[in-house]
This record gives C-alpha cells, structure tokens and sequence, in this order.
C-alpha cells in the first residue's frame, strides 16, 4: 500500500473507530474529540533542532461508566492521528487505546493501553540520505485528571509513560540492522475549561524522548537517538 493511501486508510479508520464506539447504545455515556494545532520542534542525534507546525486530533468515549455507588472503574477508548506540516522532518503519528479510569469526587485516575505507530522520516547526514525503521509501540499511560473551580469547569490532566523496545517495521528499504533499544519516556500536561454542556478549549505540552545504543551499528550518528517538544491549543466537542 502505497504511503499517501496508506495514512487515508490509518485516518478514517480511527473516525471510524470513534464513531462506531460512540453510536453504543446502551453504555456509551460520553464522547470528547477535539483538533489541536501548534508546533512541534525534534531533534535526531547531533542533528540540528528542527520545528514545524503540527496538527493533533485526539477522541474518546466512556464505553462503560458504572454508578459511583459501586466503586468500579470507566472503560475508555479512543485515539490519536498526529500530523505535522513537515513530513520530511516530523513523524506522522497514530495511536489507538482503551483503559480504566477510577474517579472518586474531582479526581480521575486512570491505565492505557495503547499502541502507537510512528512513521520516521529519512535522515540527510552529509547530502547522503539515510532511510530509518518506523516504530510500532506498545504503551502503558498512567492518566491523572482533577476538575475545580465553578461547576467543575477547569481541568487539568498529566500523563506519562515510560516507553518499551519498539518493534520495527520499513515501508522502504533500510540499509542498517534494527537499533538496540535503550530507554524513553513521555510525559504530557493538558490544561483547559469546559464552555456549557457541548464545547471546551485546552492547552497542551508533550516531552518524549528515546535512547538507543550503537552496539551492532544500528544507530549510526545517532540519528535514532530522538528528543522531541510539542506545544498545541485546540478546542473540543462532549458529545
């Protein structure tokens, strides 16, 4: 399949998703899906900072919402489809996820499970092109949220993860062996208030970063070796 039907198929496929979650007929108790655009600045090994502008849509619907009464946990799902405006530079994201969240008064806390693909974009080092390995992740994000202020409106949410060895997969070919994974993380902080029963606006920053070592020459240059800060404000609809 080529690349350009390949990430159509990967976008209607999570609307898809949300939609289908969201039509449940007797569980599903509340939907969000909000756009989100703001910049997002990567840097690959010794490479230079680069930044482009990024555009982050994020759903989710509350599967199963239990009555407070009985103590259990919500059942979530949703999703991610991450763009930025520089594909030569910026890698293209999908995310799809379920979990549990506890809420006891203002505060939720809540465990994914998530599966992440990440298109990686080819590196230039010395006018010689390097093709890298795309990353499919499996990830486990602990999710904190506490509402305040009147009616509840104001939220902030933090979420972080520690990331695990990657399976690799080449859309094109790759002259290098896959890199030694070596540790990561990412942690992320929303900010936002909801408008009325339909609408509501939100902040977001993100840190991630990966380490790989170099042992088998997977990693030359360290251009595997990523750092990556993104910043968005969007807007949202509860359905």
């Amino acid at each position: 399949m080529k690349p350009g039907k390949a990430d159509r198929v990967r976008t209607i496929a999570f609307f898809l998703l949300i939609f289908l979650l969201a039509t449940v007929p007797a569980y599903c108790q509340r939907g969000t899906l909000d756009l989100n655009v703001g910049q997002t600045s990567d840097r690959f090994g010794s490479l230079a900072p680069v930044t482009s502008v990024v555009f982050d849509l994020n759903g989710e619907v509350t599967v199963i919402k239990p009555s407070a009464k009985t103590g259990r946990p919500s059942v979530v799902a949703g999703g991610e489809v991450r763009a930025p405006g520089d594909t030569s530079n910026h890698s293209k994201e999908y995310a799809v996820y379920g979990g549990v969240a506890w809420t006891v008064h203002n505060l939720s806390i809540g465990v994914n499970g998530e599966v992440r693909k990440i298109l990686i974009p080819p590196a230039t080092v010395d006018n010689q092109i390097l093709n890298r390995y795309n990353m499919n992740l499996l990830e486990l994000p602990l999710v904190i949220k506490y509402r305040f202020g009147s009616g509840k409106r104001v939220f902030v949410e933090s979420q972080g993860w520690p990331e695990f060895t990657p399976h690799y997969k080449a859309s094109v070919p790759v002259a290098t062996p896959h890199p030694n994974f070596d540790h990561g993380y990412t942690l992320r902080g929303t900010v936002g208030c909801n408008f009325g029963k339909w609408w509501y606006v939100q902040g977001t920053y993100e840190s991630r970063y990966f380490s790989f070592n170099n042992n088998n020459g997977g990693n030359p240059s360290g251009l595997y070796n990523w750092k990556s800060n993104m910043i968005t404000g969007g807007a949202g609809v509860r359905f």
